[in-house]
């Protein structure tokens, strides 16, 4: 039976690199019989996180009503999330950013990681799998170290589970993705699900 998948885009721009491998993977994963939701991003009003301790106190996800409360009922719906964006500053884009952010409304918190005076404790949507792609300009895959480790500490936070990376250094101009197995691996992560 196929999974209920939602996919964060973050690039700005619609015939990117990782947009290309974006439609590759929802293609592939809809051939293999997954509902696949998607929103991108950078086209929609969605604020950063105000740490206001008030998720889902107003009945939304948050009391900023932006954008973030359509997405947030797919999250919860979701039994997978792949997060997707070009490497901007050795990082996450700032439009996908915005977003990762307020997945504070998710988080449970574990006192060992986050400390005792903590108190919030939002939705839980622990057990979801999670997928990241992304590229970058740079030729040397070691660059994405910084996307790795907040995608990674994302999901351990959110205690989820990652199925895979797609990692693709050396694309600059648009279509140089083509240059590259990057279509081809973003279809295969497709296959992890």
């Amino acid at each position: 039976m196929g999974k209920k998948i939602l996919v964060i885009t973050g690039s700005p721009r619609k015939k990117g690199n990782s947009f290309a491998m974006t439609d590759a993977f929802v293609k592939a994963a809809e051939a293999k019989g997954h509902i696949v939701k998607r929103f991108d991003a950078a086209f929609m009003n969605v604020g950063g996180c105000r740490a206001c301790d008030t998720c889902f106190k107003t009945g939304k996800a948050c009391s900023f009503d932006d954008d973030f409360n359509t997405i947030a009922p797919e999250i919860e719906a979701a039994d997978a999330i792949v997060f997707t964006s070009p490497l901007y500053w050795y990082t996450f884009s700032a439009q996908i950013k915005a977003i990762m952010d307020k997945f504070y409304a998710f988080m449970k918190v574990d006192k060992e990681i986050i400390g005792e005076k903590h108190g919030f404790a939002g939705k839980d949507i622990g057990g979801k799998v999670y997928g990241l792609i992304s590229c970058c300009e740079e030729n040397d895959v070691s660059v994405m170290d910084g996307i790795c480790f907040s995608y990674k500490r994302t999901v351990a936070m959110l205690k989820g589970k990652s199925v895979g990376e797609v990692l693709i250094p050396n694309v600059w101009d648009v279509n140089d993705i083509h240059k590259t197995d990057g279509i081809e691996q973003a279809k295969a992560l497709a296959e992890k699900f």
